[in-house]
């Protein structure tokens, strides 16, 4: 199958000012410089974008402004996910017309609706529109999980046609991609490997924000035939994955704190995030450093 949005997907963050605004000229550069080392997609304003903290006006404008610096060498998702069927169908209006190629829909939070109702919630707003919808299965951060059941149900319809894979759950997305023509996104970089050697269609990584060739190459050493050195260049993403994913940090903040030492856009994090501090950072830096090395 032939992923629908590329195989190696940036969860891009948003670049700000220093006095918090959005930087839409660090976006643009940041942008080009992902495709440039081996982004073939960039999702927009999901997890790791701060999405809850931007206003509907700034996710549009930035879509805007990505779809001119990148034009088509890369496919770009606009996260529009709320707890609110209304705000996200119109979202969804918005972002289609702002350049998007496709749409990214986190499961319904706080109200943790039953299945049946999750189920409306997708079906509503994949027919807003006429873009493709990847839907964003993170029940650690929504509290509620969107079923293989339910997944398998909504791959009838004809514009739902990814998952983005954050539910630690490898069965169940197992039983999904034996099942349906779902094309599946590891939203988790330690799993990119894993769940594209058992059909995945690539990563969507926070990482890639600061190393985006050395994951992309995982993929392309696995298109190859090459799985023992797939597997070699995974194990060596592993430390840097580790500080910046499961250190208590939010990946946002060390995406952030670690592209500021690399001299690329990112700015701030807007509250209520905090940044990382000075002995974080340093660390986070090491690691990558010791990667790039390597």
């Amino acid at each position: 199958m032939t992923p629908p949005f590329g195989r190696t997907l940036c969860a891009m963050i948003t670049p700000f000012t220093p006095a918090g605004a959005l930087d839409l000229d660090g976006a643009q550069e940041l942008a080009a410089h992902l495709v440039g080392r081996g982004c073939d997609g960039l999702v927009l304003s999901g997890t790791t974008g701060e999405s809850p903290t931007t206003t509907d006006a700034e996710k549009a404008a930035l879509i805007a402004a990505v779809r001119q610096a990148v034009g088509t060498r890369a496919t770009i998702v606009a996260g529009i996910g709320t707890p609110d069927t209304l705000h996200t169908t119109r979202l969804a209006r918005e972002a289609e017309r702002a350049g998007a190629d496709g749409l990214l829909v986190v499961a319904p939070y706080y109200s943790r609706p039953p299945q049946d109702a999750v189920e409306a919630h997708f079906r509503r707003i994949a027919d807003a529109t006429g873009l493709p919808l990847v839907l964003y299965d993170i029940p650690a951060r929504t509290g509620v999980r969107i079923e293989a059941d339910t997944l398998l149900r909504l791959a009838e319809h004809p514009r739902i046609v990814a998952v983005k894979d954050c539910s630690y759950d490898f069965l169940a997305a197992q039983k999904v991609l034996a099942r349906t023509g779902l094309a599946y996104y590891a939203g988790c970089d330690e799993h990119n490997l894993a769940l594209y050697a058992v059909g995945g269609a690539g990563c969507v990584s926070t990482v890639a924000n600061v190393a985006p060739d050395h994951v992309r190459a995982v993929l392309d050493a696995f298109d190859a035939g090459l799985t023992a050195r797939a597997a070699h260049l995974q194990q060596r993403l592993t430390p840097l994955i580790e500080a910046m994913m499961a250190n208590g940090l939010p990946g946002t903040v060390t995406a952030k704190a670690l592209l500021a030492t690399l001299s690329l856009p990112a700015g701030p994090v807007r509250p209520p995030l905090a940044p990382a501090d000075r002995a974080t950072t340093d660390g986070l830096r090491s690691v990558h450093d010791a990667l790039v090395a390597t």
